[in-house]
């Protein structure tokens, strides 16, 4: 896997408003806010997309899901919230490096577009 801004970030080599970290993964603001709460949470372990994922990533992929359910209870999403994960160039992925998006604090409209 090449170097992205996100292996930076989980080194803190750039910094970003991280909100929540565990030895598996982190969460932080987006920079670049899609919606009024727009979270990046991002395993620490580098996997490029969700294609790249393997049988040995279940645990990790459940562990990013549960953890998008304790940030947004941490964030008071309570009306609702969106998680987007882009999957290659056609996906809208901009960064090789699998994220979940959690959007928020708005109506979302479907389809996303």
């Amino acid at each position: 896997m090449s170097e992205t801004i996100f292996s930076k970030i989980i080194r803190r080599e750039i910094s970003a408003d991280i909100i929540y970290e565990d030895d598996l993964c982190l969460a932080f603001r987006d920079i670049a806010p899609q919606a009024p709460t727009h979270i990046l949470v991002i395993p620490k372990k580098p996997i490029i997309r969700i294609d790249d994922a393997q049988g040995e990533d279940q645990a990790l992929l459940g562990h990013l899901l549960l953890t998008v359910k304790k940030v947004a209870a941490q964030e008071n999403l309570t009306n609702g919230y969106r998680v987007v994960i882009n999957n290659g160039n056609d996906g809208g992925q901009t960064v090789d490096h699998l994220h979940l998006h959690i959007l928020g604090d708005r109506p979302l409209k479907w389809p996303p577009g």
